[in-house]
């Protein structure tokens, strides 16, 4: 299935929130652009010397700061100033908190359902 194919199965929303994408001990701060069940969009921020053949953890910190997103992810694309992650892993907690994000960001709840049926599958 291609990345196009994919962004029409879990529809993104757009969401700013502070984040942080890790790996090992090396930090960058980025802006989200947008994100999903299955993954997230950030800016690619400078200087970028990650080695993208290796997974990063993403934490989306949520509004009161305590609360976050954690997810193990895999870089998908590095262009245009932006990088596409795919998640490949997500404790229980952080998907609660992504659902519900989600769920209050996307108009149909049948929608919701679906990407979550999708996800299951998968």
């Amino acid at each position: 299935m291609s990345a196009h194919d994919e962004r029409r199965r879990f529809q993104r929303i757009a969401f700013d929130a502070p984040t942080e994408l890790r790996q090992g001990e090396r930090r960058w701060p980025v802006k989200l652009l947008d994100l999903s069940l299955k993954g997230l969009l950030v800016e690619r921020p400078e200087p970028w010397d990650a080695d993208s053949t290796q997974d990063f953890d993403a934490v989306i910190h949520l509004n009161d700061k305590k609360t976050q997103v954690r997810m193990q992810v895999e870089l998908r694309h590095d262009e245009s100033a932006r990088l596409g992650f795919i998640c490949l892993f997500i404790d229980v907690d952080s998907m609660t908190h992504l659902h519900r994000l989600v769920e209050l960001n996307l108009a149909d709840s049948t929608e919701m359902m679906r990407e979550l049926r999708e996800l299951i599958e998968d």
